[in-house]
């Protein structure tokens, strides 16, 4: 189930739907121009004022409205935190057919939230949600058919969901999706399809996708082999505490390889990726320190504790 962790991320419970673009507008004001009062009172934090407008729209079976209440229960927002209430709102828009709402529902099935857990329910709204193209539901379909979570274990099945996910903007969906292409996983092994999805994801920040792609350049597999061009994402990913990266970076600075020998930049990386619990640092961080002096040990030290890293938003184990 450790991939199953991938979706804990996505609890965000329809105004933000991390790393896809599905957010949903009102059914009742899409083509205006004007806000809604109740949208207008929701981004001034005054919920009173919004659920006296959202709650006769909602009985009436407005499924924005649903799920815009349901919205405020996980939260807490203007009301007591509720997981129940907010599965009874969403339950009501998901039956009018709403996806963000089912989407919601598959994330609480998923966590066990207003639901006892249960995977192939969480599968069966998430199916819902994707076949009318919500990208996270998709991608979480994938995942899904991945690991065996709720569903028969199918690759195939899975990488048709990233691969819709995928061309709709969803990073992670990009990413996964370049590693099924990488080892022939449900689709035929190519290395310059996996370069290519790696390369969408790594543009929009994915730091698992910066690593993967640092990896291609570094063996010219799926592309022309380019050490620059290597150690230019495994400085992204390493920024962003990807410990892989980081050993692989300072591997870079101790041959010389893309960039200038700098055994106390080599020594940098090596040191921060064993102090962030990496065990294969130990081994490249004394091969290097046996040709320093106590004075560039100490150095590297120092230039580590000044690093700045901004820590990757989830664990995504779903690196080779």
């Amino acid at each position: 189930m450790r991939k199953l962790l991938i979706l804990l991320f996505i609890i965000v419970f329809g105004f933000l739907y991390v790393s896809c673009d599905n957010n949903q507008k009102p059914d009742s004001a899409s083509d205006q121009t004007q806000k809604p009062s109740y949208v207008i009172a929701l981004e001034k934090g005054d919920y009173e004022t919004a659920l006296k407008e959202l709650r006769p729209l909602a009985e009436k079976g407005n499924a924005y409205a649903q799920i815009t209440i349901g919205n405020l229960y996980p939260r807490g927002s203007g009301v007591k935190q509720n997981y129940q209430e907010a599965a009874k709102w969403y339950l009501m828009a998901a039956k009018e057919g709403n996806p963000g709402a089912q989407y919601n529902l598959g994330i609480m099935y998923t966590n066990g939230m207003g639901f006892p857990q249960d995977f192939q329910e969480a599968s069966r709204w998430f199916k819902m949600a994707a076949e009318q193209e919500f990208a996270l539901a998709q991608y979480n379909l994938g995942v899904f058919h991945e690991e065996g979570t709720g569903v028969l274990q199918d690759y195939s099945e899975a990488a048709k969901w990233y691969q819709k996910a995928a061309v709709q903007g969803c990073v992670k969906a990009q990413n996964n999706l370049g590693l099924m292409y990488d080892k022939g996983l449900g689709v035929p092994k190519d290395q310059r399809e996996a370069v290519y999805w790696y390369r969408k994801a790594a543009e929009q920040g994915n730091v698992f996708a910066q690593f993967n792609l640092g990896k291609k350049y570094d063996y010219g597999d799926g592309v022309g082999q380019d050490s620059k061009e290597a150690v230019k994402y495994y400085r992204l990913a390493a920024a962003k505490g990807i410990t892989n990266a980081q050993i692989m970076l300072g591997g870079k600075y101790l041959i010389g390889k893309g960039v200038d020998e700098d055994l106390v930049q080599a020594y940098k990386w090596f040191y921060m990726a064993e102090e962030a619990g990496d065990k294969k640092a130990t081994w490249y961080k004394e091969y290097a320190e046996k040709k320093m002096t106590k004075e560039q040990i100490s150095e590297a030290i120092r230039l580590a504790a000044e690093e700045k890293i901004e820590k990757a938003e989830e664990n995504n184990p779903k690196v080779q």
